[in-house]
């Protein structure tokens, strides 16, 4: 089931929308400030933001330009006023991927929707670019790690499993999953590959490996990922 998070200040627009996406079968998360919205996507890591441009304290141009700045790669669809054209070129700009004008036809939204998230499936998903957490800094595109000014030897397969952990950020994820999507087993084949390579990444990542503050194990569920 596809998540998706609405940043939206007007009250009756935000129900209406969380009812009709409900009906959809999309997991719907609502937030009705910026800040709030910020907080809330970073927090859950949903599949699309509908988000809105003008919002109470952080507006919606600032909330995506934050969202992508921290590697957040999912589609943003702005939703705006006809007569906010210079906002709308400023959220394009920050990484919005779609805007829909007020007011606008479900049809329409849903149809975006739609096909944005056709465009997120895990065969057309973009490369994260780079990451920091911590001291941690991760250059995707190089294949390049640093923790502060010393350089960290990753391999590539250590990055996809960080890719998956940052794209998942907050939630629990199974061995099972990481076989699944990282390497390309069957999930009934061993987990034993995975628990290695984590335990690994603990030793080059971690200030305290024993006592991990970003891969962090979750009793008989598997692992998070809180950087």
């Amino acid at each position: 089931m596809y998540r998706i998070l609405i940043i939206e200040d007007q009250e009756e627009v935000l129900k209406c929308l969380e009812i009709n996406l409900t009906a959809e079968r999309y997991q719907v998360h609502t937030a009705l400030s910026g800040d709030q919205g910020l907080a809330q996507a970073i927090k859950i890591n949903p599949d699309l933001i509908l988000l809105d441009i003008c919002l109470p304290g952080m507006n919606g141009v600032d909330v995506c330009r934050e969202l992508r700045q921290r590697g957040f790669q999912m589609p943003i669809i702005m939703l705006t006023a006809k007569t906010d054209e210079i906002d709308r070129v400023l959220g394009l700009e920050m990484g919005a991927d779609d805007y829909v004008l007020k007011p606008f036809g479900l049809r329409e939204l849903l149809a975006r929707i739609r096909a944005r998230l056709r465009n997120r499936s895990p065969n057309a998903k973009e490369r994260l670019r780079r990451y920091r957490f911590g001291q941690v800094e991760l250059d995707f595109e190089r294949l390049r790690a640093a923790q502060g000014e010393k350089p960290v030897d990753l391999t590539p397969r250590e990055f996809d499993i960080l890719e998956h952990f940052i794209r998942h950020r907050g939630a629990v994820v199974s061995r099972e999953q990481l076989l699944d999507q990282v390497w390309g087993y069957d999930p009934h084949s061993t987990t034993r590959t995975v628990d290695t390579h984590i335990l690994n990444l603990r030793k080059k990542l971690e200030s305290d490996p024993a006592n991990p503050q970003y891969i962090v194990s979750v009793y008989g569920q598997g692992y998070k990922f809180v950087g």
